[in-house]
């Protein structure tokens, strides 16, 4: 006991267990009486008030108080307001007991055969009532049901009921973890892989919690827009309580409460075991969340005991189990689930006699047997109607389980139970025993999966309920109804320059989008997203014209109400404006670029961000966005490590194609001139909305403002394939030759150097206008497997050894990123070739400054290839040395990556 003093003294996450000591138990009683009184007749309103009264009153002098956001360490729904369990418990629970045994089959079976393989069996034995339960009772299928964001380490109970239901086979399931021979089932839920199962990748633990909260408000903004009728939808999340460390998990909480997303449950399976230990060892991680869901805002349903217990409760007039309760620490609620009903009688229930008196009845088996609230059918659908049916607030059900619950002493509440793939023939039998499985021993033994008849009462059950809620799941749909992009003409007069007039790529494209957004049929998909400074991109005519999506509209009347592009809010705004969280902003992005799958309404999203926090910042959600066959645009703006000028270190990009590249169904460019974004904007909308091409683009924008020339006559093809000719020398016979290639802003650098060889130094520089030297890599790669694989064939070529096939000289090329980016297409290019970049750190300077300091400048241009051409013995030597000299380059400093 520790008394009220001691309360300032002890941190939040373990006061939730002190019981202070009572001085008067008299006084105690006299005031829980009055407050009796209140709410018999008064009723319960009137107690809240008067709760909320003594404690602001009780702030006011200063007196130290409990944390209210925690509740006694028992279920919320008490046996008084739990529904009647709709279904036939008998068959259900032999129903869990036939995927619990296959999905571990499965597993052991694998590794048996490989033990390289991998797989985990606790995880989904801790899950598997609250998953069956959702299967059996809740969860909707179909476009026009529920979605939901499955707990990955439990994937092998999904695949094993996917096995009963007939949609996998014996084959599937006797190839988990081994894709490559076209039957395999992949280790976790991974959409790419298996598109037509998995609709959401949850593998990269915190994102699903994350992408959940954003797709329920998603869906929210599809209905208030009036493109599709959401409500009645549900989102459920599966995430493990260990999960919920991780940032992402918790980042949208206040969100989804402030949204009011009533449209969302997540399920937190509370374990209480991480990969390696408890979770909480010294404290309580549902305590924790509790208090953390709660102050967010979230209605919180506790979810901890089975039916087994409530008679005992009801017993209990002096609530010594709670107290019991509320002294033990996770940890030890670990070894008493990895231990006997003796144990547990000796450790946990004969601390107080009156404790010891009340379980006197039961033998150890029956405390043994003592469910916990995630493993009770009956409790769970409690927890889950409670939640269907609550108003105004997101819902989390905290359930407490087990570890690999039904593995006996070889794997239940043990630390090293998640990382157990085998078990030997007496620890099956065992669970075969523990779950009345109507196997043989060598059945067991052998691991050979169990199938019902058809025709039995299991098989028929199983098939009515999921026909009852629409069908099966997960199930993914991979195609929607096409949607027509508005034809190259209508992006004419961004194909034919500037007219003299100096403009952004950022603008450009700001000009384009909005062109777009009042297309007839395209214009209404469009979802604009950004999160924050809209305007540094140039997007506030936006606000007035589209306005910015809030579920409440505006209840405020803005600053600028005065202005002519004021800031507008609207339940039917159009931009998703998310505030500083890049998090938030992608989730938004991927649950739009993923509507044409999840809901059958294909959507068009462009989110714009500062390019240096795109990957760099969100990398783990944008290789989710490419496992989720996302499609869509991401536009890196205030692109380039020299480009941003004054903003220095942090905000200057010079890296996020190399990241970007990574991703294999990503396409990116890095544009130069209008034309080229306006092309690769419509042609990236055509095959994402009219060729249904499961590809994302990603591509940079400028805030450099300079002249845009008109696109040169076939330039299409090239532009888009990753590079074409913008211009070529008219060389002299005998002048030297060279060919310069640049992309982004960097390009016009290249342009002036080639003027600059042509007229000081006599060098005919050919320049090419690279667009993405990802494509280009790509397609040699492509190029260079075919050939390697058809020796007997002709060889093709590149396309950028087709590019320079007539052409002569050296080639150099210049970026604003690192010189990874140009070194992509080194293989294939036919000669010597030297490539220059923006290595190292960024600085704030001027655009000429930080150039000339990373050596991309024209003037540095023109000596990388006169070295290159010296090098090749075409010139001398001291012609290098004459340009080094005249430009005035700095030849002892340090190297820019390094200084």
């Amino acid at each position: 006991m520790t008394d009220l003093s001691d309360i300032q003294q002890l941190d939040w996450s373990t006061f939730w267990r002190v019981l202070p000591k009572d001085i008067d138990p008299v006084e105690t009683r006299e005031w829980l009486g009055a407050l009796e009184s209140v709410i018999e007749n008064e009723g319960p309103e009137r107690a809240t008030y008067l709760l909320r009264k003594l404690l602001d009153h009780a702030r006011d002098k200063h007196v130290p108080m409990p944390p209210v956001l925690n509740t006694p360490y028992r279920n919320t729904i008490p046996l008084s307001s739990q529904p009647q369990f709709p279904g036939n418990l008998e068959i259900e629970q032999r129903l869990i007991g036939l995927v619990r045994w296959n999905a571990l089959a499965m597993v052991v079976r694998a590794n048996k055969a490989n033990s390289e393989l991998g797989g985990h069996i606790a995880s989904y034995a801790s899950a598997a009532d609250l998953f069956e339960v959702g299967f059996n009772h809740f969860f909707r299928a179909g476009q026009a049901g529920d979605l939901i964001y499955f707990q990955p380490h439990s994937a092998p109970g999904v695949y094993s009921r996917a096995f009963l239901e007939g949609r996998l086979g014996e084959e599937n399931l006797d190839s988990y973890r081994r894709e490559t021979g076209g039957t395999g089932l992949c280790s976790y839920c991974h959409p790419y892989l298996m598109p037509e199962f998995w609709q959401f990748p949850t593998g990269s633990m915190g994102l699903g919690p994350l992408n959940a909260i954003y797709q329920a408000r998603f869906m929210r903004y599809l209905e208030h827009r009036g493109i599709l009728k959401t409500s009645g939808r549900k989102v459920w999340s599966f995430p493990g309580d260990g999960e919920m460390d991780e940032p992402e998990s918790l980042a949208g909480l206040s969100l989804a409460a402030r949204e009011g997303l009533d449209n969302l449950i997540f399920v937190v399976n509370c374990n209480l075991q991480r990969l390696d230990g408890p979770v909480r060892g010294n404290g309580s991680i549902v305590q924790e969340l509790e208090g953390l869901f709660a102050g967010a805002g979230w209605n919180v349903i506790k979810l901890l005991w089975g039916s087994d217990w409530d008679p005992l409760f009801a017993r209990d007039i002096d609530n010594v189990i709670v107290k019991r309760l509320h002294e033990t620490v996770d940890g030890e609620f670990q070894r008493y689930a990895a231990t006997d009903g003796q144990f547990n009688r000796e450790q946990f229930f004969s601390k107080y006699p009156e404790l010891q008196s009340l379980v006197a009845h039961l033998s150890n088996e029956d405390i043994d047997r003592l469910r916990r609230g995630g493993h009770d059918p009956v409790k769970i659908y409690a927890a889950y109607h409670a939640a269907m049916n609550h108003r105004g607030q997101p819902t989390v059900i905290l359930a407490q389980t087990k570890k690999g619950y039904g593995m006996g002493h070889w794997g239940q509440g043990k630390m090293t139970t998640h990382q157990q793939k085998k078990l030997d023939d007496e620890a099956l039998i065992a669970f075969r025993d523990r779950f009345a499985l109507p196997l043989s021993n060598d059945d067991v033994t052998s691991l050979r999966f169990h199938k019902p008849a058809a025709d039995s009462p299991e098989m028929k059950y199983l098939h009515s309920r999921r026909e009852a809620l629409g069908g099966y799941l997960p199930q993914r749909v991979g195609k929607a109804k096409d949607l027509p992009v508005p034809a190259v003409q209508t992006i004419q007069k961004f194909l034919e320059g500037t007219n003299g007039r100096e403009q952004s790529t950022t603008m450009i494209f700001v000009q384009m989008l909005t062109q777009w957004l009042k297309d007839a049929t395209l214009g209404k998909h469009i979802v604009p997203i950004v999160a924050d400074e809209a305007r540094t991109f140039g997007m506030q005519a936006l606000f007035r014209q589209i306005a910015i999506y809030s579920s409440v509209g505006q209840l405020y009347d803005p600053e600028d109400k005065d202005e002519l592009l004021y800031y507008k809010e609207a339940r039917d705004g159009q931009i998703l404006e998310e505030g500083i969280t890049e998090a938030g902003a992608l989730s938004s992005w991927i649950a739009a670029a993923t509507s044409y799958s999840a809901h059958g309404v294909p959507m068009l999203p462009f989110y714009i961000f500062y390019s240096c926090f795109g990957f760099q910042r969100i990398g783990d959600l944008v290789w989710a966005a490419g496992d989720s066959r996302a499609r869509g645009f991401l536009l890196g703006a205030t692109a380039g490590r020299t480009t941003l000028s004054g903003e220095g270190l942090q905000h200057e990009d010079g890296s996020s194609h190399v990241l970007f590249s990574t991703v294999p169904n990503c396409v990116a460019y890095d544009p130069c001139f209008g034309y080229e974004l306006a092309l690769i904007v419509q042609d990236g909308a055509r095959r994402m909305l009219e060729a249904q091409e499961d590809v994302f683009y990603y591509v940079t924008v400028m805030n450099e403002n300079y002249v845009h020339p008109a696109m040169p006559a076939g330039a299409e093809q090239g532009i888009l394939k990753g590079m074409y000719r913008l211009q070529e020398a008219k060389a002299k016979k005998g002048q030297a030759r060279a060919q310069l290639m640049g992309s982004g802003t960097i390009l016009r650098e290249v342009i002036a150097a080639a003027e600059m060889l042509a007229t000081e130094w006599n060098v005919a520089a050919d320049v090419w206008s690279v667009t993405s030297f990802t494509e280009l890599r790509r397609d040699g790669m492509d190029v260079e497997r075919w050939n390697r694989l058809h020796p007997a064939q002709a060889p093709r070529k590149s396309w950028v050894e087709s590019c320079l096939a007539d052409t002569a000289g050296p080639v150099v090329a210049a970026t604003d990123y690192m010189r990874a980016v140009p070194d992509m297409a080194r293989t294939w290019v036919p000669r010597k070739y030297v490539t220059l970049g923006t290595d190292g750190y960024g600085r704030s300077d001027s655009r000429a400054n930080l150039r000339r300091f990373f050596e991309v400048d024209r003037q540095n241009v023109v000596v990388a290839t006169l070295t290159a051409l010296a090098d090749e013995g075409t010139i001398k030597r001291e012609v290098v040395a004459q340009a080094i000299e005249k430009y005035g380059l700095a030849t002892d400093r340090a190297n820019p990556w390094d200084a």
